[in-house]
């Protein structure tokens, strides 16, 4: 009995964390009002993989990374579109790549500009971006098995992600959902996005069914 209670006390710390991880602004339904199309940038990366990587080839990687999840959020927002979930449009990411490039905008440097700026440049009333911080790289697949073992150890924790929405005109952050990555987290890119965003769908704030 006692480990019962100590299982679901540990499940519902679990929970108590993960509503913690998810923020959203008190001025949301102000600044979003008129809202129609949000674009997604190509995500920030950070690899601190085991092994040695060159310093170039490490920027590819991380590069490739961040267009993954790039990728996997269209897709998962593509789904919901299709089922009259969302209350803002998503403009597709070949046009969002393609109008950076010609505005010469790398994903070297697009840090570099303000929500604002990008929100302007692309013709969006905001802008999903996010921050990927792992140290496997995640578009090959989350190595398979669960072992408590590694948790105790620290071995089946591979980073942190954390997703964003911003508004075009003020650049103000207007959602936030951050979760770390483990063995459970899915087995690959797209499957990690399809399950966290699932997990917050009730907090997004553009889900009409929330």
């Amino acid at each position: 009995m006692k480990r019962i209670l100590f299982y679901l006390s540990f499940f519902a710390l679990l929970t108590a964390q993960a509503q913690k991880n998810i923020y959203e602004s008190d001025k949301f339904e102000a600044l979003s009002e008129n809202h129609k199309v949000l674009a997604i940038i190509p995500f920030f990366t950070n690899l601190d993989l085991k092994e040695d990587v060159a310093g170039e080839n490490l920027k590819n990687l991380e590069e490739r990374e961040g267009y993954a999840v790039q990728d996997a959020l269209e897709t998962y927002f593509g789904r919901g579109k299709k089922r009259k979930k969302f209350s803002v449009d998503f403009q597709n990411t070949k046009n969002t790549n393609a109008i950076l490039a010609k505005n010469n905008i790398t994903y070297a440097d697009i840090d570099t500009y303000t929500i604002n700026e990008l929100s302007e440049i692309l013709s969006v009333d905001g802008i999903v971006s996010g921050n990927l911080d792992i140290n496997i790289l995640l578009s090959e697949g989350i190595p398979s098995g669960f072992n408590f073992i590694d948790y105790l150890l620290g071995d089946a924790n591979y980073g942190r992600i954390g997703i964003k929405v911003s508004d075009g005109k003020t650049g103000k952050l207007l959602w936030k959902y951050e979760k770390e990555i483990n063995k459970k987290s899915g087995k690959n890119t797209t499957d990690l996005i399809d399950v966290m965003m699932k997990k917050a769908t009730r907090k997004f704030p553009y889900d009409k069914e929330r």
